[in-house]
């Protein structure tokens, strides 16, 4: 059943969905399970024009953002015992699709709607459609209250302005808000410290991991557990995007799985999901494998766990840890460890270690970007190389000499005492997904700049004195050239004050009316070229 039913899936979307909705048969999933997937849109498929959430998606942190390619699907399974039905068990899944990675939020969102549904019957979905009908749209940085069935969710999607690492709290319900149920305290992240405790002394490992783009799987007992951690390893470089292919469950009925398994070539740079044994054989050449047990709470300090070999690794059987021959290029941070292991200890609510932990990778993260970020500022031409008469002056070239060279007195010493072989690591990181992700923003932000500031130029001359100076030919050429920028603008959602557009627009008209009758008609008309 699908709804709204109007909503078009190909059959292609259907099957991959139809089999990442259950667990593994071995999983043994009694009881409620809750879990998410992602998967790859058809290509072909018309894009909707989804403008508006375009719009909303340039107000996003860059991890927030949608990529177009993917759908998340978050699932509600329940599997209870039914002598009245033939297999002996009932078994459902309610599925949620989104292109929003908001994995908190439709998360509480099933948790109140699936289990009246499965009493209940397809009446019901529609009127939670109703409901997510009234809800407003996803703006960062407000304040929303989502209705749905009798509660109100009351959150806040936040915004790259947000400085990271700080989450602004959404109260919970005053006496005015009577009608408020629920508010949540973030609409994406996972409870980081219980997804990294069964591999708790490598996470200094597995941050270096991600953030370079190895191929990474995790071998876990459920989907539940498996779909955490690949979620929460993916957060781990936070703010930087994870740019390579995730899928927080993958099964051998997915549509990319021959390409994702083959021995032909190297493994690519995805991180996987896994609960069937199969994989075990099947990935046993992948460089990384993560084997988690149950994820339980630990009631006293995780033991230490050494970093096995990859021959240990037969079968899904084989002892939680983490099988690689990685050698990790920075020397391990003890302090993190005791900090969390006092946590343990003192009975530190898991929020609070979980707030100690996404701290830590935040403040390791900018370490190593902030040289980075300074060194491909540098890359941006001079504000006085910009002149309203020619176009606007390209970025410097990225070169990794002269990047390294900057490292010696502006490194991520500054920030961070944690010794090893940052240029190495640097060195390693340059050749990754992530960093050409990375830089391709950083260079469409830069190049927006320059287009923003030329602009700006333009405003500042005195563009009618100009046009009395030149021909009729050079002006309508100025006029359409002005006209296209303004539309450039608007389509790029270029940096620029309204005034300098409306400044820009009254140069245009001021233009046009000091021409010949004839050719205002015909430009007053023309929109652009």
């Amino acid at each position: 059943v699908i709804y709204p039913p109007h909503s078009k899936l190909t059959d292609k979307e259907k099957t991959n969905i139809c089999y990442l909705s259950f667990p593994d048969s071995n999983s043994g999933c009694l009881g409620d399970t809750q879990f998410c997937f992602r998967f790859r849109r058809s290509p072909g498929r018309k894009v909707s024009l989804c403008c508006f959430l375009d719009q909303l998606d340039r107000d996003l942190p860059v991890y927030l953002k949608k990529d177009p390619a993917y759908y998340y699907g978050y699932v509600y399974f329940r599997q209870v015992r039914d002598k009245s039905l033939k297999r002996g068990y009932f078994q459902k899944s309610l599925v949620l699709i989104s292109k929003l990675p908001y994995v908190h939020l439709f998360r509480t969102m099933l948790r109140q709607i699936a289990p009246e549904y499965f009493e209940k019957s397809e009446a019901f979905l529609e009127a939670v459609c109703s409901d997510v009908d009234r809800w407003p749209p996803p703006i960062p940085g407000k304040i929303l209250h989502l209705p749905v069935m009798g509660i109100i969710m009351k959150l806040r999607i936040p915004t790259y302005r947000d400085k990271p690492g700080t989450t602004p709290i959404v109260q919970n319900m005053h006496q005015a808000d009577a009608q408020v149920s629920m508010a949540l305290p973030t609409v994406h992240e996972v409870d980081l410290f219980r997804c990294f405790c069964p591999v708790f002394f490598h996470i200094q490992m597995l941050w270096e991991l991600v953030l370079l783009g190895e191929p990474l799987v995790v071998m876990a007992p459920s989907p539940s557990e498996s779909s955490e951690t690949v979620l929460a390893l993916v957060s781990c470089i936070s703010p930087l995007k994870y740019c390579s292919d995730f899928r927080p469950y993958f099964t051998i009925h997915d549509s990319e799985f021959k390409e994702y398994t083959t021995r032909t070539q190297a493994p690519p740079s995805v991180i996987l999901g896994v609960t069937n044994p199969f994989f075990a054989k099947t990935l046993q050449h992948w460089p990384h494998i993560i084997r988690i047990g149950d994820i339980k709470l630990p009631g006293e300090v995780p033991k230490q766990v050494k970093v096995k070999k990859l021959k240990n690794l037969k079968t899904l059987d084989s002892k939680p840890g983490v099988y690689t021959s990685y050698k990790p290029y920075l020397n391990k941070d003890e302090e993190i460890i005791k900090q969390l292991q006092k946590g343990v200890q003192q009975k530190r609510p898991t929020e609070a270690q979980s707030v100690i932990l996404r701290r830590y990778f935040l403040e390791l993260t900018e370490s190593f970007i902030i040289p980075l970020e300074r060194y491909v500022a540098s890359l941006m031409p001079l504000q006085k190389c910009i002149s309203p008469w020619k176009s606007p002056p390209q970025l410097r070239q990225f070169s990794q000499d002269d990047f390294m060279k900057t490292l010696e007195k502006a490194g991520p010493q500054l920030t961070s005492g944690l010794k090893g072989d940052w240029i190495g690591l640097y060195r390693h990181f340059l050749k990754s997904p992530n960093f050409d992700g990375w830089f391709r923003s950083r260079q469409k932000e830069m190049t927006q700049k320059l287009e923003a500031l030329h602009l700006e130029a333009l405003c500042n001359e005195n563009l009618v004195f100009w046009s009395q100076k030149h021909t009729e030919v050079e002006t309508v050429d100025l006029v359409l050239k002005l006209k296209n920028k303004l539309l450039q603008a608007d389509r790029e959602q270029l940096p620029v004050k309204t005034d300098t557009l409306k400044k820009l627009q009254t140069h245009i008209n001021d233009i046009i009316l000091a021409l010949p009758d004839d050719l205002q008609d015909i430009l007053l008309k023309t929109g652009t070229t």
